[in-house]
């Protein structure tokens, strides 16, 4: 190397260096985009829980529509359906109420039942074990009285903020359902003319594959908590409709939410009904599992986007760790969605890619066509 040469970089270094710092940029984007969600996770929440009630009054509204102007066809549906989630939750408080009596007296003869059964073989637990761990218990809740008194008041608040969330969530749902693609056309019009298009192409491919999924997994969720419902009720297991809907709302929840709610429901088929009714629960707990597994979300999937189950399941886990439940909720449609997303653009850009190969092709044979013409004039 003579002096004053600058030093040769290997192409390898070259290229790593290149894409290193293109990946800081993208992981620096990435970790704000969270960073702001994190600050400002309840207003996420209320959009997306405002674009659920969209994708599933949105329709409802279209045909209301067609014999009564927009704005009170838009507020008769959404009144209609608070209506109807206001009557199942009090039907779920009666429920509970009614049997209230019966229900403390029962598990009260169950706990009773659970020792009995653990003092003898195989356990043989001793009953003094027993009853010690029922005096630490209450030993715990009196020395972390003012704790537990803290973390009631914590739980107040955090239900202030669960209802503002709502009344947030409902509110956008009005605008979403009334003039929604309205306010996506302006958006678009605020865009540079040569994004619009794909712009278009992906939202569109977004909202669709977002309405089916909501719509699938609805679906899904009223079928597991009809078939527990029905399971538990002829089985004598009390509060099957507060389980049944315990089921439903686990649901949203691909994967771990229906066992976690059935395992709930065989904690109190134990402590009402004893062991055998409970390992019936727990048989009833493989049985859904399988139809869900191999038949309802299929069928969610080929509405939405062919997920692989490995897949559904990192997601979950992901959105589990990075938002708790919430994440658990939003990250299967959020990986749906991008996904369909990017097969839609690649698709589009296939397509033009093709367009742009056919004109020059065609432009091709009219040049050639014109060479010859005029190789003929020449002949002449």
């Amino acid at each position: 190397m003579q002096p004053g040469t600058p030093p040769q970089v290997i192409p390898f270094l070259r290229t790593a260096a290149a894409y290193a710092w293109r990946l800081l940029v993208v992981g620096a984007l990435v970790y704000s985009l969270f960073a702001l969600l994190g600050r400002f996770h309840e207003i996420g929440v209320a959009v997306f829980l405002g674009l659920v009630v969209t994708a599933l009054l949105r329709p409802v509204a279209d045909i209301v529509a067609k014999g009564l102007p927009r704005p009170l066809a838009v507020a008769i549906t959404i009144l209609g359906s608070l209506a109807l989630v206001l009557g199942v939750l009090a039907l779920v408080g009666e429920a509970v109420e009614g049997e209230r009596t019966t229900l403390v007296r029962e598990f009260r003869d169950g706990i009773d039942r659970i020792e009995d059964w653990l003092e003898r073989p195989p356990f043989r637990l001793n009953p003094e074990a027993l009853t010690d761990v029922q005096s630490r218990i209450g030993q715990f809740l009196s020395s972390h009285r003012s704790a537990l008194i803290s973390e009631a008041m914590s739980g107040a608040h955090r239900l202030v903020a669960v209802l503002t969330t709502l009344a947030l969530a409902l509110f956008c749902s009005v605008f979403f359902i009334h003039s929604g693609d309205r306010q996506w056309g302006w958006l678009q019009e605020q865009l540079p003319g040569r994004v619009r298009e794909r712009m278009d192409v992906g939202g569109r491919a977004a909202w669709r594959t977002f309405t089916g999924y909501t719509h699938g997994i609805v679906l899904v969720a009223a079928v597991n908590a009809t078939l527990v419902g029905l399971a538990l009720w002829l089985l004598g297991v009390p509060l099957a409709v507060p389980l049944a809907l315990l089921e439903f709302v686990a649901a949203f929840v691909p994967l771990i939410g229906s066992p976690i709610a059935l395992a709930v429901a065989a904690v109190v088929a134990l402590a009402s009904q004893g062991p055998w009714i409970a390992a019936i629960v727990i048989g009833l707990i493989v049985i859904i599992g399988q139809i869900e597994g191999h038949l309802l979300h299929p069928l969610v999937m080929s509405w939405a986007v062919r997920l692989h189950p490995l897949v559904v399941a990192i997601s979950v886990i992901a959105g589990a760790i990075a938002a708790g439940v919430v994440g658990a909720v939003v990250a299967v449609p959020l990986v749906s969605v991008i996904w369909s997303v990017r097969v839609a653009l690649r698709d589009a850009g296939g397509a033009e890619g093709e367009g742009d190969s056919e004109g020059e092709g065609e432009a091709a044979d009219a040049g050639a066509g014109k060479g010859e013409g005029q190789g003929e004039a020449t002949e002449g």
